[in-house]
């Protein structure tokens, strides 16, 4: 999201725009709300499932579903933790909530509703929340850099972190079919398409190798797997052959998978996450090499342990590394 005009220096100047802006590149094929329209095609099918947030339907793209389904949506309010206490009595009595909100409101402002309300009772409450990692600009308020550690350490608790449109539109019937609590990061308004490219299909705890390579593999997540593949497209160009496995079930992990990919002799490992250093993908993954006796030299990109700037996007994403330039380059510098 560039400004009109054009600086003495002739670089074009990012404007305050870019802090929300989408996170596709420029020219990249993207699907417009692809949760709002996989939500309104699964409860067509499904009269038990319902729309709930916390004044961010629009933000969450659940107003799409409020308007095919005005007497199955509610808006509660600015109430995080009465949204999930609401969820949670509705799940018992035999309905399927879909509720929404930002990451940091879910994981911070209502993680004790959600442990103690959903996830201690295993009700069938699917979290879905906008903003992950670092997609928002606006700072430490907005920006869910702890998310994952947080709902990885909750008991019941399944925990999704989807790469882009495609991949959603499939999750969200599959977490539909899941019995239990989910947490389930989203991407809204106008998502890249990445995925379809390579024939992949989600499953619910399952990793895939998205891309084969002999010198390093990439174990990623989430809009870093379409960083680490933008990436890997640009290492070629130096003769350096990057696999990529995504891995999109945080809890449970595919264990078997990342073992045998991660246990493939002479490559590098680098765990890639929009998620801090600390709880997330790349410590789970250390965790379960060096328990299983597996130890390959091993690196982690992903967000500092700090409060994070606010700012325009494109360059936040270069500055903790996580953009696919920044993500090309520190691997080319550890080989």
């Amino acid at each position: 999201m560039k400004s009109a005009t054009t600086p003495p220096s002739g670089k074009p100047r990012l404007t305050t725009s870019a802090m929300i802006a989408s996170i596709a590149s420029e020219g990249q094929r993207t699907k417009s709300a692809p949760f709002g329209h996989a939500l309104v095609e699964l409860a067509r099918a499904r009269p038990e499932v319902i729309g709930m947030t916390a004044d961010l339907g629009k933000y969450t793209d659940l107003h799409i579903f409020g308007k095919e389904f005005p007497d199955r949506y509610y808006q509660m309010g600015m109430a995080e933790q009465l949204l999930f206490g609401a969820a949670s009595g509705l799940a018992a009595e035999g309905f399927m909530p879909f509720a929404t909100t930002y990451a940091v409101f879910a994981s911070r402002r209502a993680y004790d509703f959600i442990h103690q309300t959903i996830a201690e009772e295993n009700r069938n409450v699917k979290i879905v929340c906008a903003l992950p990692g670092l997609t928002s600009g606006y700072g430490p308020s907005h920006q869910a850099a702890e998310d994952l550690a947080l709902f990885r350490a909750m008991p019941n608790m399944m925990v999704i972190d989807p790469c882009d449109a495609h991949e959603i539109e499939q999750a969200v019937p599959a977490i539909a079919a899941h019995q239990g609590p989910v947490y389930m990061r989203l991407l809204r308004g106008q998502v890249p398409l990445v995925l379809d490219e390579y024939d992949y299909r989600f499953e619910p705890g399952k990793a895939k190798l998205v891309r084969d390579g002999r010198d390093v593999l990439v174990i990623s997540s989430g809009i870093l797997t379409m960083r680490a593949l933008e990436a890997a497209k640009a290492l070629a160009d130096d003769s350096i052959d990057v696999g990529v496995l995504h891995v999109p079930t945080i809890k449970p992990l595919d264990t078997e998978t990342i073992l045998r990919e991660a246990g493939k002799s002479g490559r590098l490992v680098v765990v890639a996450e929009n998620h801090t250093l600390i709880g997330g993908l790349g410590e789970a993954v250390a965790g379960l090499l060096m328990r299983s006796g597996v130890h390959p030299a091993f690196r982690q990109i992903g967000l500092p342990d700090e409060f994070l700037d606010a700012g325009a996007l494109p360059t936040l994403h270069d500055r903790y590394g996580i953009s696919a330039a920044a993500v090309a380059t520190q691997i080319k510098g550890w080989l």
